[in-house]
Parts: structure tokens; sequence; C-alpha cells
């Protein structure tokens, strides 16, 4: 059921802004929210569209045309209590749903539901490899740094050890660090080489072999010789049409192939061959002197990939010419790229793959296609984080090899190095004054690479070297369409549905920016949505849905997939996405803009429940829920920036947890199982 309700207006809509510190801001994205969005392209698609919602918007009539006027919060409050209350012949929630719902709150604790346990599984500072020593929050060296887990983990993923039952490889990314936490006196921007050093080393990746309990579901680390840490300073190849480009040479690297560090490094997936992605996000905030570099076009260049000069809270330039745009100002072309790491070789180097694009990658996750003609095709979706930027996926050429073997491995190594790469673009017959609105999409090629490494550019006047590096200009022209901050997109197992997160947008609509749209339907859009997607995943043409529009349930401009919303536990600020062995989707949140902690929440997709959404957890201050990773047996969770805070200081921390008492707060990963060894929601 449809249920009409008018979202152009942001009247009505939840007050504030998203609860993420300014803090945060900075040290994780160089305050790009608190600045004017770099797309500033001006997509033919959008004027059509435009003129098209305008002219069904000036034949609305009645009590819709009052609207309007009047807005959101006075329209249809009632519609959603026409959403059947419970699946017939069900006396509860769905499977995988069957929990006690956590309420919102503000405590500084990890709150779970009746009936579950929790372990905290590693914590930042704790041994990854041999000979790294206890964590000494007084006493931190960049050596021992580089061989603990690092700050601020985002990702998490489990990959089985290959012939070892129980065995996995708990795979983290460590995003950001936020220096202000974690150095005893220290003065924004005035860090010294020691503390730099120990920042680069708590960036990147962390592999880390864990032990599964038959018991229950807890995960013990292994301190062994197949861990290993990813930082700042780690080489990486460079892959595709980037590789080797004029773009990408610099005085330390002048073939252009090997690049050192991964940072920035968000959410990210598991391929079906046993290898992490991992997504390079907000990497424009580590580098200094963008002002400097004003030769063209590479001014322009930096400039739309948002490289400004006081978002740099790092430093590392200072210490480290590769971070100063005005002595390499070709480094900054060589991170904002998918990374694929191969935990069952702790030797290998890993991969960056220019084919699938340079953006503020969120994520990267594959669907490979079951059947028909196209069987075996690996389809690997990815969005752009940042305000009004795109949706991509790319389609490779190469089909999955079965098996663990020499030969399919090599295959598979090669799947995200050879296809084509494609941008959205989405259209409706429907207003964006419509919840719940639907509509057909369009994928429009950028790059294709052959087997032989042969690359085309679909985009004219740009090589195919510039596509890679430069996806968004490349994007720009072929009339994406300009979304809400596109974070964690990932298909679903059970139905090949795409699920994205569009996290918020509070400039759309705002003086020179685009207005709503069918796909992005609230004026400053302080909630975020979730946008499903019914694609024909190795061609150009898809359906689309809205899932969720988030935000306070007594507010007229949310909806929760036409389910009752008294009956819904709110959501807020969607950014990571994952799937439950009953095919229900999990969010987690970053950034809750409705007073509460951030939180961990089951949606159900089908049938006359769909929309119904429950919390299953919540994060203690200051922290946001990152990389849910959700089977029968336990649920994993990343909690970062706990204690970030405006008014935090070491001196005065804002969250003690997880230590508790007077300790500092520590970024960790926690499992949490169900009691007496049942099924998670069971």
């Amino acid at each position: 059921m449809r249920i009409p309700l008018q979202l152009f207006s942001s009247v009505g809509s939840a007050a504030g802004r998203s609860a993420r510190s300014r803090m945060t801001c900075r040290y994780k994205c160089g305050e790009a929210c608190w600045h004017n969005p770099g797309n500033t392209s001006d997509n033919e698609y959008f004027r059509d569209v435009a003129r098209t919602a305008l002219s069904r918007r000036r034949v609305l009539t009645g009590s819709l045309a009052a609207a309007v006027a009047v807005g959101a919060g006075s329209v249809l409050t009632a519609c959603g209590d026409d959403a059947p209350a419970s699946e017939p012949g069900s006396a509860g929630p769905l499977e995988g749903m069957r929990f006690d719902v956590i309420e919102p709150n503000t405590e500084d604790a990890l709150k779970i539901p009746d009936g579950y346990r929790q372990q905290v599984v590693i914590r930042w500072g704790d041994p990854v490899v041999p000979g790294a020593p206890e964590f000494d929050f007084e006493n931190q060296t960049p050596e021992a740094q580089a061989g603990q887990f690092g700050f601020n983990n985002d990702y998490a993923g489990l990959i089985p050890v290959i012939g070892e039952p129980n065995r996995f490889y708990l795979v983290v990314n460590q995003e950001y660090t936020t220096e202000e936490l974690m150095f005893r006196g220290y003065q924004e921007k005035e860090l010294t080489e020691q503390q730099a050093r120990i920042a680069m080393a708590a960036h990147g990746i962390t592999v880390l072999e864990v032990a599964a309990n038959d018991a229950d579901g807890s995960l013990k680390p292994i301190v062994g010789q197949r861990n290993r840490r990813l930082t700042a300073s780690a080489p990486f190849r460079l892959t595709g049409p980037a590789a080797g480009s004029e773009l990408v040479r610099t005085s330390a690297d002048p073939g252009g192939r090997t690049v050192l560090g991964t940072i920035a490094n968000c959410s990210g997936g598991i391929t079906p061959w046993g290898t992490m992605l991992s997504g390079e996000e907000n990497y424009n905030n580590y580098f200094m002197n963008a002002s400097a570099v004003t030769e063209q076009p590479t001014a322009d260049r930096l400039e739309r990939y948002g490289f400004e000069d006081d978002g740099d809270y790092h430093q590392w330039g200072r210490f480290d010419k590769r971070f100063d745009l005005a002595q390499e100002p070709n480094e900054a072309n060589r991170f904002g790229y998918i990374v694929e790491v191969d935990p069952h070789d702790p030797t290998s180097v890993p991969l960056k793959h220019s084919a699938l694009g340079r953006l503020k990658h969120e994520s990267a996750n594959v669907y490979v296609v079951p059947d028909g003609p196209a069987a075996g095709t690996v389809v690997t979706y990815t969005g752009d984080d940042e305000r009004f930027e795109y949706i991509y996926k790319f389609v490779s050429s190469r089909k999955i090899s079965e098996g663990d073997s020499a030969e399919a491995r090599r295959n598979n190594l090669r799947i995200l190095s050879e296809g084509t790469l494609y941008v959205a673009s989405f259209s409706s017959d429907a207003p964006p004054t419509v919840t719940g609105a639907a509509g057909s999409g369009r994928w429009h090629k950028l790059l294709t690479v052959d087997a032989d490494g042969a690359a085309t550019s679909h985009i004219k006047g740009m090589t195919p070297a510039e596509v890679a590096v430069f996806t968004r200009l490349a994007a720009d022209k072929a009339g994406a369409t300009k979304m809400d901050r596109p974070e964690d997109i990932e298909p679903n197992p059970a139905t090949g549905k795409v699920y994205c997160a569009l996290t918020n947008n509070d400039k759309r609509g705002t003086d020179g920016e685009p207005g709503a749209d069918a796909a992005n339907p609230r004026n400053e859009n302080k909630n975020g949505q979730i946008l499903e997607i019914d694609d024909d995943h190795s061609g150009e043409e898809f359906s689309w849905d809205l899932l969720l529009v988030c935000g306070d349930p007594a507010a007229a401009d949310t909806y929760y997939g036409g389910f009752d919303k008294t009956r819904v536990s709110p959501i807020s600020c969607p950014d990571n996405v994952a799937f439950d062995p009953h095919g229900n989707l999990w969010i987690s949140t970053d950034g809750n803009a409705l007073k509460s902690n951030d939180g961990l929440f089951a949606v159900a997709l089908d049938g006359p429940r769909r929309g119904e959404t429950k919390q299953f957890l919540t994060v203690p201050r200051g922290a946001e829920t990152c990389g849910p990773i959700i089977t029968d047996k336990r649920v994993v969770v990343c909690v970062q920036h706990p204690g970030e805070d405006d008014d935090a200081t070491v001196e005065k921390p804002f969250s003690h947890w997880p230590d508790g008492g007077t300790a500092q707060p520590r970024p960790s990963v926690v499992a949490v199982w169900k009691d007496g060894d049942g099924a998670i929601g069971m």
C-alpha cells in the first residue's frame, strides 16, 4: 500500500542536525558537512526531471495542494494505522526479529536485549601481531601501534580459515584517528612527529585470527603469524587504468604502481572467493597545502574531491612530504579506491582497484548472478559518501571460479580488474510528494577494461585513466543523479534486491542546491532514507522503491514501508546495512538526529510486516555503530569513536567505555549472542 504524504517541504520534519559532534567531523571528514558540497555540476538529466516533477505538482489539488502551504507535519498523520499489525497466522515478529526492543537512550554502555550477552573482542591498542606490547595509553609509540589494533574501527567481516572449523579471520577497518583524544596535552593542529607517526600506524586494516566458541557466540583473538596490520605506510599494488599513468606517478614511485598505505577506510565487504574489500573514503582531509596547487586542471580536480587547506586536522604533511600537495600533488590521486586484501596469505600485497573508480567509497559489496546467460558474473555495488554524490556498480567480464584451488584463486583475484563501471540515474512518475515512491533507473557506462588490460572510456573528452582517477567528473558528464550521501550498498543474498543507505543531506533544497526528488524526497534531509533497488544486475536498467524514510515516526514526513508507525523503533541516519540468515535487513546508524545514542536495527522486508523496524542495541555515548555482522550464532558490531564530544578531553572523558572506572574510551569490536546458545532473534 502506498501512503501519499507531502515531503517536499522541510516544515514538520524532525528538528536539528545529525548528532555527530563537531570533533568527529573535524578528524573523520575534515568538516565536510560544514563546507559547501563539492558537486556543482548541472546535469541535463536533472533539469528534465525537475520540469517533470514541477508539472505534476501544478496539477495537485484539494487537500494535497493545501499540504504544500501548511507543511508536512499536519498531513495524514494516521495513515500508517492502516498497515497490517501482524502477519496472518503469526502471533509475533518474523524469525530473526524476535527480541525485546532496546529503547532510545543516552547511557554510557552498550545496551542489548534481555537474554543476550556481550563480549569485547578487541580494543584499540590490544596486541595483534606476535611481539606487540600490551597497550599503555601514557606511553604510546609508533612501533607498538604498528603491531596493535588500530583506532576507530569501522567495517568488520568474518572469513573462514580454510580447513579449520571454528576459526575465522576477523578483518577490520581502522578509519581515522582523533588525535585530540589519543594524546594527553594534545594541541589542535600542533601534533609532534611522534604523535603523527603513531596516528599513521593506527590507520588502515587489521587481519586477526579468532577462535569461535562452540558453547556460545564469543570470539577469542589468536595472536599469531596469520595476523597482520596494514597501516598508512604498507605497500599496495595499484591495478586497472590508473596504474602506471602520469596521474599517479610521484617522486618516490615514478612507475605509478606501488602505493604506500591505505587511509580513511570506511565500510567494506567480503567476496565469495574469501577476500576483504575496503573503501577509502575521506582521504582528502589528510593532505595539506591544497591552495598551493594552482596549475590547471589539477587545482579544479582537487576541489571536486574536497581538498581544502582548513580541512587537514591530521597535519601529516609536516613530517611526510607524501601528504604535502605543494610537493607531491599526484599523491592525492593514489587514494580513494576499493582495496582488496587476501587474509589467507599474510605475505600477499593487497590491491587498489582503479577499475572500480576513485571516489569517497563507503564500501563495496558483491553479488554473483545465479542463473541465466550471465550466471557467474560478479557485480559490485559502491556508493560515494558525500552530499549530492552518486551510486555506482561494476560488472565484471570475468566469471567466478568455484573452489579454493590455486587456479581458481588466480582467476578470482582478477575479477575486479576486468569489466565495466557504471553510474546510476533515477527517474519516477511520482513527484517528491509521495512517501514510498517508486520509479525506474538506468546505469550509464563510464569505463570498460578488457582481459588484456586495454581500457575504453565511455566519456567524451576523458581518457580511461582520467575516468578511473577522476570518476566524479566522469559521472557528472554522464548525468548521474545527485543523492543524499550514498553510504553502504548491499545486495540481499536471498532475493538479489539491492539496499542503499542514504544517510542525510541537510543542504538539499537550500539556496543554489538541488531540491527534493522522488528518490530523495525531503529538503534539508536530517534523517536519511533506505532505497531498495531491483536491478538487472548484469544489465543497464533497474527499478527502485523507498523502503524507509527515516526519522520520528510521529512526523508525517517519515515512512516505514507502510507498517504501523506507532509500532516501530525510531531510526535516524542509516549508515551500514547487512542481512541475517532469514533475509531481514539490519541497519546501523551514524549521527542519530533524534536525541538518542546510535544503534543497530532489524527491518522486515516482505509481506504485511514490511517496514517493521526494531532496535537490537545501542552503543555508548558519543559512539557510532559500524560494521554489523549478523549470523544465527552472533551479532558483531564495531563501536567507533566512543566518547567523542565537543567538550571531551583526555583529562575529562565523555565516556569510560569499555573498561569503565576512570579509563579512557577505546574503540572496540563487540560480539553479542543469545544466552543458552540460542539463535539470534529466535
